[in-house]
């Protein structure tokens, strides 16, 4: 990486926002201004407590100009993007009309056309958006990738995905439980594993929906080297009792071919891996993000079958 960059960062306050603000930290740049509309962001004394804050877009998007404008060498070179997903198209063209590139947490955008809408002002703008795909940074999901791309198989690999990640009765209340605002559970909690299993094995071929509820779905996809039965779920009460017994509110699992796939930890440095890649030219930009937002988008707007098929046991409900 050359000189230090400067950054700005949309959605100061919310869950993910420490870790993008720990990875530009960590990756030696400068925060210069942040926005959100609520003022709860002491978190910013921990990384960068000179920065400028703003809770009202218009007032930081005048901010954004001026510095550009000035072209006094502390011009924004990068916005990073950790708002609710239903704004991050709004966010990101705020970025590329500035003339900084985005980096936007996921899913980038919610509908597949989107993206080709900000690719055109991507263009015009010369800027770029990049998106954060942390799984295919994981050690176990490098391992994995290189062992299936190393190994073809005949047929195709048999494929369980269970991912479980408890939420409080606050989630209802907050844009997250809203799914015009979040695309839903397999939107929300769902995107970085439906981007992981499409990045090992290949582009989704048949998209079947078995359950789709406020708090679970489940479903099947058949990937051009995978055949994956999937669930995922924000209900403690899905949890398997040892993860519950041992006060863990978190369960993942990827078996492949009857083989347990352990990546349970490893995931709070990924942030600063992914803004690492990102400086050094290796950033995952748009057409990378777009097999998962149109997998999601289809999961939100099919019609579930039940448990008919080849459905996840957990699609039926409990381990």
């Amino acid at each position: 990486m050359s000189q230090s960059k400067n950054f700005a960062l949309i959605g100061a306050s919310g869950y993910i926002a420490p870790r993008h603000l720990k990875a530009i930290k960590e990756t030696g740049n400068n925060l210069v201004a942040a926005l959100d509309p609520f003022d709860s962001v002491g978190v910013m004394d921990c990384y960068f407590p000179e920065s400028d804050f703003f809770v009202e877009t218009e007032r930081f998007d005048r901010y954004m100009d001026k510095l550009r404008r000035k072209n006094a060498g502390n011009q924004i070179d990068y916005v990073s993007i950790c708002s609710p997903n239903y704004l991050h198209d709004s966010h990101i063209r705020i970025a590329l009309r500035n003339q900084t590139n985005a980096i936007c947490e996921k899913p980038t955008v919610l509908n597949p056309w989107n993206i080709d809408a900000i690719k055109n002002i991507e263009s015009e703008s010369g800027k770029e958006v990049f998106t954060i795909l942390q799984l295919r940074l994981h050690p176990s999901i490098v391992e994995l990738k290189s062992i299936i791309d190393d190994n073809p198989n005949k047929t195709k690999h048999e494929v369980d995905l269970t991912y479980i990640t408890s939420r409080g009765h606050w989630y209802d209340i907050s844009w997250k439980g809203n799914v015009e605002k979040s695309g839903g559970v397999a939107t929300n909690i769902g995107i970085h594993f439906f981007d992981m299993l499409s990045y090992i094995f290949g582009d989704v071929k048949d998209n079947i929906v078995h359950l789709s509820e406020k708090h679970r779905a489940a479903g099947f996809l058949e990937l051009e080297n995978a055949r994956v039965r999937w669930f995922t779920s924000i209900d403690s009460n899905d949890l398997p009792k040892e993860t519950q017994q041992n006060g863990q509110r978190t369960y993942r699992s990827i078996t492949v071919d009857g083989r347990e796939i352990e990546f349970s930890g490893g995931f709070t440095d990924l942030h600063t891996a992914s803004y690492e890649n990102i400086l050094n030219g290796d950033g995952f930009g748009l057409e990378e993000a777009r097999q998962s937002i149109n997998t999601a988008f289809h999961i939100r707007n099919s019609k579930p079958i039940g448990t008919k098929g080849d459905y996840h046991p957990m699609a039926k409900g409990g381990f």
